[in-house]
């Protein structure tokens, strides 16, 4: 069976991603004997938010028989804007610019590569919910994406809100509720635009975080960010799908503890790739299928749950 994976990025998410991702995540999975298998091409025009969607994605499909290729072009923290920016200066300056967001090559390269089926587009995750930083840089993709992947559906990953306890959230004035709202109005105005369908990771999250069989992130209530040591991390947090911190080395503060409360945690990782699954392949995560070793098993039934009823 064919099983190609193929990730774009640079050096600084790279090393983001090897912190995120824990290591085994890619351990062997039974393969199903599959009497209709599919091959889906997908290619992610985004950032962290792409990655995080795409971690959990491959084992899902390749458990089920089927196969992916995809690309995931990545700018770290990137906007459509830079997106649109990028390929702007390489169409003006060609491949002797500078090195390209996307490992020295183009999106035009990358957008001709293969026959995709699939290429998402999205918007960095601080600009989601603010419609007037769409445009025109959502078009111009759009445009060019048809130029140079004229057969590929473009799809919008409308991409998630927040942890309740982020620090943006903090002053009471805007709340986890009015960013999904904002977003999901954000989302579905480019999609209705342009006539695009959605991947809703944005709505499974929030569904999750109303869901009886969910519910909202609570806490560690026995960890102390302030008095954290290295290499301590919350270790009883319950119903999250983001991921909680990480540590980082300053050259003058030494050890400094990092909470992120915005990229996906492990379960948020699966329940995306439910998600991505059931739209990339027209079928929900049957009940066995893919189990994250790092997903309590009554929690990816939830996931596989609320990832179904984003469809129905």
């Amino acid at each position: 069976m064919k099983f190609k994976k193929t990730i774009i990025m640079s050096a600084a998410l790279a090393a983001m991603t090897a912190a995120t991702v824990m290591a085994g995540e890619d351990e062997p999975q039974v393969i199903k004997t599959n009497a209709s298998p599919k091959t889906v091409k997908v290619m992610a025009i985004g950032n962290s938010f792409s990655r995080d969607a795409l971690t959990q994605l491959p084992f899902i499909v390749k458990t089920e028989g089927h196969t992916l290729v995809y690309e995931n072009a990545i700018i770290l923290g990137g906007s459509l804007e830079d997106h649109v920016r990028g390929l702007e200066a390489f169409e003006t300056n060609g491949p002797a610019h500078v090195a390209t967001p996307y490992g020295k090559r183009s999106l035009k390269e990358l957008l001709r590569k293969e026959k995709w089926d699939v290429v998402t587009i999205q918007q960095a995750s601080p600009k989601s919910f603010k419609p007037e930083t769409f445009e025109p840089y959502a078009g111009r993709l759009v445009e060019y994406i048809h130029q140079n992947a004229p057969g590929a559906e473009i799809v919008v990953h409308q991409t998630w809100a927040w942890r309740d306890d982020h620090r943006a959230f903090t002053n009471g004035v805007f709340t986890a509720d009015d960013m999904y709202a904002q977003l999901k109005k954000a989302y579905d105005g480019l999609a209705e635009k342009y006539g695009l369908r959605q991947i809703r990771s944005g709505d499974a999250f929030e569904a999750a975080r109303h869901s009886p069989d969910w519910g909202k992130f609570q806490p560690d209530p026995d960890f102390d960010w302030e008095k954290a040591v290295h290499p301590a991390l919350p270790v009883n947090e319950k119903f999250a799908l983001h991921r909680n911190g990480y540590w980082i080395k300053d050259r003058k503060k030494g050890d400094v503890l990092v909470q992120d409360a915005i990229h996906a945690s492990s379960a948020g990782h699966y329940l995306l790739g439910c998600v991505w699954y059931q739209f990339l392949f027209g079928e929900p995560v049957p009940e066995d299928g893919y189990q994250s070793p790092y997903v309590k098993p009554e929690d990816a039934k939830v996931m596989r749950k609320i990832a179904r009823s984003i469809y129905e």
